[in-house]
C-alpha cells in the first residue's frame, strides 16, 4: 500500500510539475502555496533543488532509492513511495513530534521530481543493496 500526502499537496506538486514543463520556472502561487503546506521546509528544499542535490538511483534489478545530499554534506537515503528519509529531522519532527508531513530531503525528491532537476546514477545490484542496507551513524 502506498502511503500519499495530503490531497492538497499531491495536487500542488502536480501543478507545479506541469507548469514548470511549460515555463522552466515554479510560479509565485505555487511558492506560496509551498510555504503554506510545507512551512519552512518548503525554503531548505527548494535550496536542495536548486543545488542539484538530489539523485535517483537505480539498478538492473528494478531496486531504486533517492539519495540527498544534505546541506552538511552528508547523504540521506530516501524513498518517495512510502515518505522515509534516514535524516535525523525525519525522526524526530515527522515521526515522533509529528510537526512536519516530510523533512526538506522527502520535499527536494518530490520538487525535482517534478522539475526534473533530478540527477540519475544507474548501479550494479549489490551497490543497490549496500545503500538500501546501510545503517546510519
Amino acid at each position: 500500500m502506498e502511503v500519499v500526502l495530503p490531497s492538497v499537496a499531491e495536487a500542488l506538486l502536480r501543478e507545479i510539475k506541469q507548469t514548470y514543463q511549460e515555463t522552466l520556472q515554479i510560479s509565485d502561487e505555487h511558492l506560496l502555496g509551498l510555504k503554506f503546506i510545507f512551512g519552512p521546509t518548503a525554503l531548505y528544499a527548494l535550496d536542495l533543488v536548486d543545488q542539484r542535490s538530489v539523485t535517483h538511483v537505480t539498478s538492473p534489478c528494478g531496486r531504486k532509492a533517492f539519495q540527498v545530499t544534505g546541506s552538511s554534506g552528508k547523504v540521506y537515503t530516501c524513498y518517495s513511495s512510502c515518505h522515509y528519509c534516514s535524516c535525523p529531522a525525519f525522526s524526530f519532527s515527522v515521526l515522533r513530534k509529528n510537526e512536519a508531513l516530510v523533512c526538506k530531503h522527502i520535499l527536494a525528491v518530490y520538487l525535482s521530481q517534478a522539475t526534473g532537476l533530478c540527477q540519475e546514477l544507474t548501479v550494479s545490484d549489490k551497490q543497490i543493496c549496500d545503500i538500501l542496507l546501510s545503517k546510519e551513524d
